[in-house]
């Protein structure tokens, strides 16, 4: 879900074995013992203002290290932000980058995961671009978009996600376009496809979270031992990156330790990979945890959602095709496809498992990846469009920054 950094393993390999034997002590002093454990937690989280402020976060060298990645893409880029107005907070902007705008084929948007920011699509970008206009952006709250306080409530999180992005789509002055989202982004796409299905030629969505329900016996399924069930439990009201800003100028560290993988993954693309992608993903997580919370709230447990898309996929547009793709390898429950295709038995639905994927499909295998997502925007090209589109509303104007900006091969 989370796209990035696993608190398994930040947890397992780091935080579990200093405090697995003070969980153990408390529990045994105690029968309320987690609840303790839990209240010191949250004093301590809300005594430090919800977040750590001896992070080395800062906006410069987020947008210089997001340069430098993209470096490696060859076509002709654009970096600007949309003022979407008072979607969430007062004057929310969305940081943009988008390829290829002039063309007339319907463009691809692109929604990162938990965590991500634009500049780790850059494996995909020449691809989809080659053919179409392709939009990519920082989910509000994360990345070099606003980071406004989310509502507290599931349903209404939800709700600002989806308009956040319609009120961008207005701004940017798309008609319709094709639907990408890679976990929660994917849930936040399929959310939008409910809300809008006039505005989306096609729904894709890679490894998507939140959408099965949770299983009742989850902890006897996975056996996960007693320790650890109390470990999660006094975690719940933490977000899931608090560990990053926690670890203050240790931070980018931890990310490298973390998640090496992913780092090595972009060695094809970005030189020096393996100090930019954790410096990168460092500096996307060290701000003010705004989406990260609006995540926090969305969660029933790590890995599902409060309200499943499982309960409402039924309602989606009969009509709209739906391409999903999942890693063999990933940790999503990839029966999700199936059970779009017996929620939408009379429509389009294409299932593609991609082996020895994880989470990751679109770096892990790009060019499998890649092969999909281009098959299903030639299936947007050729199928009927959306019926009764309303006009776009007038907008003003977007504050850009280094438009035109190509960079170098």
């Amino acid at each position: 879900m989370f796209g990035l950094i696993s608190p398994f393993y930040i947890w397992i390999h780091y935080a579990l074995p200093l405090i697995h034997h003070i969980i153990l002590v408390s529990l045994s002093f105690s029968s309320l013992g987690r609840t303790w454990i839990r209240s010191i937690f949250s004093f301590v989280w809300n005594w430090t203002g919800g977040w750590f402020s001896w992070t080395r976060q800062s906006d410069v060298m987020l947008r210089n290290i997001e340069q430098t990645i993209l470096s490696c893409v060859k076509t002709a880029y654009k970096r600007f932000y949309v003022d979407i107005g008072a979607v969430v907070g007062q004057c929310d902007k969305i940081w943009t980058i988008s390829l290829n705008d002039e063309s007339t084929k319907t463009p691809l948007v692109m929604l990162h995961g938990m965590g991500a920011g634009v500049a780790l699509w850059c494996p995909n970008l020449d691809a989809f671009a080659a053919t179409r206009p392709v939009y990519a952006m920082d989910l509000l709250g994360f990345g070099r978009s606003s980071r406004p306080k989310f509502a507290s409530d599931a349903e209404k999180v939800e709700a600002q996600w989806v308009e956040s992005v319609e009120q961008w789509r207005r701004e940017v002055k798309i008609d319709e376009f094709i639907l990408l989202g890679h976990s929660l982004g994917g849930f936040i796409a399929t959310a939008y496809a409910l809300k809008y299905p006039e505005r989306v030629r096609h729904l894709i969505l890679a490894d998507p979270w939140g959408f099965p329900e949770k299983p009742s016996n989850v902890y006897e399924k996975y056996q996960v031992p007693f320790w650890f069930r109390a470990v999660a439990t006094a975690l719940q009201p933490l977000n899931p990156l608090w560990a990053v800003r926690a670890a203050g100028p240790a931070g980018k560290w931890l990310v490298s330790k973390t998640r090496p993988d992913i780092s090595r993954k972009y060695l094809n693309y970005v030189p020096d990979a393996e100090t930019v992608i954790p410096e990168y993903i460092y500096q996307c997580n060290s701000q003010a945890p705004s989406g990260e919370s609006a995540f926090h709230t969305l969660m029933h447990g790590f890995g599902w959602a409060k309200n499943p898309m499982v309960r409402r996929v039924g309602r989606l547009d009969p009509g709209l095709p739906i391409t999903v793709m999942y890693g063999s390898r990933s940790w999503v429950d990839y029966s999700t496809g199936h059970l779009l295709g017996e929620s939408r038995p009379d429509s389009p639905t294409y299932v593609q498992v991609i082996n020895g994927a994880g989470h990751h499909i679109y770096l892990d295998k790009p060019e499998q990846f890649n092969k999909y997502v281009l098959e299903a925007c030639a299936r947007a090209d050729d199928g009927p469009r959306p019926k009764a589109l309303p006009s776009i509303e007038s907008s003003t104007d977007t504050n850009t920054d280094s438009k035109n900006q190509e960079p170098a091969s």
